[in-house]
């Protein structure tokens, strides 16, 4: 393979300002968890897209917001860490919030590192949402992006349809930096298939009751066996912080915890092409936010 090029590409935005919906669109496969709670993504997800000759790996990163737990300050550091690792930066804002405070404290950091490394290449700014807010609205949060004097580029989309996103795509194949592709043609991402599973479950758990519980919720996949007739056993559990979450995860008579294995595992046997046998368990622990253990398996700092 001759002229190839590849390069990381770390997207930045405040919680729910569309990162993750992104990236899916991107790379055409799901590959980070989306919901509209805010926070969802606790770990830097490896999206992989080849276009043209270009391999472009992006980092899904958690949104950068006020931090205010142990868990809040590991998300922002390893999404700041990204960006200082990643060829290229995409700013994600969300035009129906426009410029608020997460976004403005991103901004504030991105003019920081410009200070610091005044040779690195410019962010991209990407306003998403465009579909959904008028276009004056748009030329003032335009305005107020522009008079910062950051970007290289800017581009309107709605990563949900898909709207403008090739050209943003174009753009960061012909900024790839010339070499050997990093990972295999065929592989979308660097997720384990456990924790990709763990992430699918969490991810519906969140849809279904993003109301009625709070950050308090964990997946973790404790066994997966590939069975005999080529069906894949998986056992969860979702972890808890108090008996009175556990029973809401349950719902009367176990209905709820049974609707949310079926969503579930439609969607894992949709990703790993064949039948999936799902089992879930709920625990309580109320101290997993604090565990170590969790934060090695998310790629966070505990420390941090």
């Amino acid at each position: 393979m001759t002229d190839t090029k590849a390069g990381f590409v770390a997207v930045l935005g405040a919680p729910n300002a569309g990162k993750s919906t992104f990236v899916n669109q991107a790379v055409g496969a799901k590959v980070s968890i989306v919901s509209p709670k805010v926070q969802t993504t606790r770990t830097r997800v490896l999206g992989i897209l080849i276009r043209d000759q270009a391999q472009i790996i992006f980092m899904d990163t958690p949104g950068i917001f006020e931090p205010k737990r142990r868990l809040d300050r590991a998300m922002v550091a390893s999404a700041w860490g990204s960006a200082a690792d990643a060829d290229i930066t995409m700013l994600m804002v969300d035009a129906e919030r426009g410029v608020d405070p997460d976004t403005k404290r991103i901004l504030d950091g991105l003019e920081k590192r410009k200070k610091e490394r005044p040779k690195s290449p410019a962010p991209i700014l990407c306003i998403n949402k465009i579909d959904s807010v008028a276009k004056e609205r748009l030329l003032v949060i335009v305005h107020e992006l522009a008079e910062r004097d950051l970007f290289s580029d800017t581009f309107m989309i709605s990563a949900l349809t898909g709207d403008g996103v090739s050209d943003v795509l174009d753009i960061f194949a012909e900024r790839m930096t010339p070499g050997p592709w990093l990972y295999p043609e065929d592989q979308m991402s660097d997720m384990p298939s456990r924790l990709l599973a763990a992430e699918i479950t969490r991810e519906k758990l969140f849809l279904q009751l993003h109301q009625e519980l709070p950050y308090a919720a964990t997946v973790e996949t404790e066994t997966w066996t590939q069975e005999d007739d080529g069906s894949i056993r998986i056992e969860q559990v979702i972890y808890v912080q108090r008996d009175s979450q556990k029973a809401i995860v349950l719902g009367k008579k176990g209905s709820r915890i049974k609707e949310l294995g079926s969503a579930s595992r439609k969607e894992l046997e949709y990703l790993f092409e064949g039948r999936v046998h799902l089992f879930l368990f709920v625990k309580v622990r109320d101290s997993w936010v604090d565990d170590p253990e969790r934060y090695r398996d998310w790629g966070l700092d505990f420390n941090a």
